[in-house]
């Protein structure tokens, strides 16, 4: 039996136990918050949890196998050193910590002691971004010009982080795993239009070497709820809508530059228009996917797709963007290298 401890059990806590407990082997034997009423919504619903304020408290008292930290950003960093230091195996939500150094320090850790260190990038376990992974691959889209992204909604605004490590982090983590690589550089600008300090809306661009591009656009001050991720490749276009019922299509349709001569008034455009067809997904609930595979790390000793280098990866692209916000949309260089 996997025994875990969830710590932060406000807003998504109550998912990560939901989904942990109905895990075959696998039970949540405690539960740490700083709010009363968070413990109680989850004690009145899974009785057989037991109750902490204090993490060193739940950490000392119980017997556990691994944690799942699902607090503000800014604890990440502090509570998994704490867990990996501890012996026990560590699942931190997105982001893995604030600053790339801070991540690395918990990739040596987990690897020094011989744990797993599971980031949170939950799309990266949904069947819809494991289809346009695998659609890239087989080269159905052929060679990749970019991949751009909106995730827009009014609220929920957050007053910890911008929306930039709330809300891109996603889309990041999924433009990094379809393209398998880091960025050379990023560019990124912004409304703090609530908060100062707190971007509201961000517009990320992120070159990638042989001329791709992947363009974030993240706002929780949007009047109208939007999911899409577009991929454009030079044989066939694909688009990802997380809010239709036909959550993937795929488009037979392309632009084309050709010439006779080779003179450079003989260039023309050629369109080309085909068919659209949405493939099948084997859907399962992303985050009953994401901790079955923690579990199954732990017991097997793997390591899993989201693993801290994964993490990391994630980080210095979000530290990059961070710094060019602060300079007004100065590109910023990153070391490119390849991502799982």
């Amino acid at each position: 039996m996997t025994r875990i401890g969830i710590i932060g059990v406000g807003y998504w806590g109550p998912n990560l136990v939901r989904n942990f407990d109905s895990i075959s082997d696998c039970e949540v034997s405690a539960i740490c918050d700083l709010d009363p009423k968070n413990i109680k919504n989850i004690k009145g619903r899974y009785p057989h949890v037991n109750e902490y304020s204090d993490v060193d408290q739940m950490i000392e008292n119980e017997q556990l196998d691994g944690v799942v930290i699902a607090t503000p950003t800014a604890t990440h960093f502090g509570l998994a050193k704490k867990a990996l230091n501890a012996g026990l195996h560590a699942f931190v939500e997105k982001p893995l910590t604030v600053e790339s150094s801070q991540s690395q320090e918990l990739i040596d850790l987990a690897e020094e002691k011989g744990l797993v260190l599971f980031v949170g990038h939950i799309f990266l376990h949904s069947a819809p971004v494991l289809k346009l992974r695998e659609l890239i691959a087989s080269g159905e889209l052929g060679e990749i010009s970019y991949i751009s992204c909106k995730r827009l909604n009014l609220g929920p605004v957050r007053t910890d982080v911008s929306s930039l490590y709330d809300l891109a982090t996603h889309d990041i983590s999924i433009v990094l795993h379809l393209l398998g690589q880091q960025p050379e550089s990023v560019c990124c600008s912004g409304l703090d239009h609530l908060k100062d300090g707190i971007h509201d809306v961000v517009n990320l661009t992120m070159k990638f070497p042989n001329n791709k591009m992947g363009i974030v656009h993240c706002s929780w001050l949007d009047p109208r709820k939007e999911r899409v991720l577009t991929v454009v490749g030079d044989k066939k276009m694909a688009i990802y809508d997380d809010l239709s019922q036909e959550k993937i299509k795929v488009y037979d349709k392309g632009v084309s530059m050709h010439s006779k001569s080779g003179e450079f008034a003989d260039f023309q455009l050629s369109y080309h228009h085909g068919d659209m067809y949405s493939p099948w997904l084997q859907q399962k609930e992303p985050l009953r996917s994401e901790c079955a595979e923690f579990v199954r790390c732990i017991v097997e000793g793997d390591t899993p797709r989201t693993d801290g280098v994964n993490g990391l990866a994630v980080v210095e692209v979000l530290e990059a963007a961070n710094e060019s916000l602060r300079l007004d949309g100065t590109p910023i260089s990153i070391d490119s290298r390849i991502v799982a």
